[in-house]
């Protein structure tokens, strides 16, 4: 909770009656194997309800677009609230303090991606953002990039195709990167603008031999993955 509290965001009374719902639908019986099924997949949380995906994303449609109430959830640090906070936030609303603030809280891959995908794609400070985001040290900060890059690639179906020939460079510079989630978001990003068109496909083998070169593992990793599948749609 911040300073001002979450009852001045949204109304207390507002954020416990959707957590108390988000509680009634989960299965608090199943916790236990959802937590280490989680961990399995590198998945970490502190806090958790037990909401599968289709649970989060049912809410999400009844409570529709509400900044407010987004923030509050996110300021639960509850797992689950966090996934439904980035389905019902606001991009035209989403002010680049609280993408920042979110981007230093991620500490899973799935938080992050989440919010990535749902929301920060969507805002129109995306791309100010991303190359903000690469040059952060931390992990999740960093992939947060790489992963907004991804799912631009597959969300915006209008942007020309110069915003993503501008990007591959960015992927270039940090290829070298070995972490794993950070590696793998570069790769993401990678494959996705190739998938957008044909002149993107070759740009984006092109980037990925580019990489290959550079001779460092994860570079390696990344550019052999990416053209396993990238020269197969050719």
């Amino acid at each position: 909770m911040r300073a001002n509290g979450v009852e001045e965001i949204t109304g207390g009374a507002r954020l416990n009656q959707v957590l108390t719902q988000m509680r009634l639908v989960a299965s608090p019986g199943n916790l236990d194997a959802k937590l280490a099924g989680m961990r399995r997949f590198g998945i970490h949380a502190e806090s958790l309800i037990g909401l599968s995906t289709p649970e989060i994303r049912k809410i999400a449609r009844h409570i529709g677009r509400d900044q407010p109430l987004a923030e509050a959830l996110w300021e639960t640090g509850v797992y689950d609230a966090r996934i439904l906070a980035s389905l019902i936030t606001d991009p035209a609303l989403l002010r680049i303090a609280v993408m920042d603030r979110w981007a230093r809280d991620f500490d899973s891959w799935s938080v992050c991606d989440a919010c990535c995908c749902n929301a920060f794609d969507r805002s129109p400070h995306a791309w100010k953002q991303i190359a903000k985001w690469a040059k952060s040290d931390a992990e999740f900060v960093r992939r947060a990039a790489f992963a907004t890059i991804a799912a631009l690639a597959v969300h915006d179906k209008k942007a020309d195709d110069q915003v993503f020939l501008a990007a591959l460079p960015l992927l270039e510079r940090y290829a070298f990167d070995e972490r794993n989630f950070v590696k793998k978001a570069v790769n993401w990003a990678l494959r996705n603008i190739g998938k957008r068109n044909a002149a993107l496909l070759s740009a984006a083998i092109g980037c990925a031999e580019r990489i290959r070169l550079q001779g460092t593992s994860p570079a390696r990793w990344i550019a052999a993955d990416a053209l396993r599948e990238l020269r197969a749609r050719r």
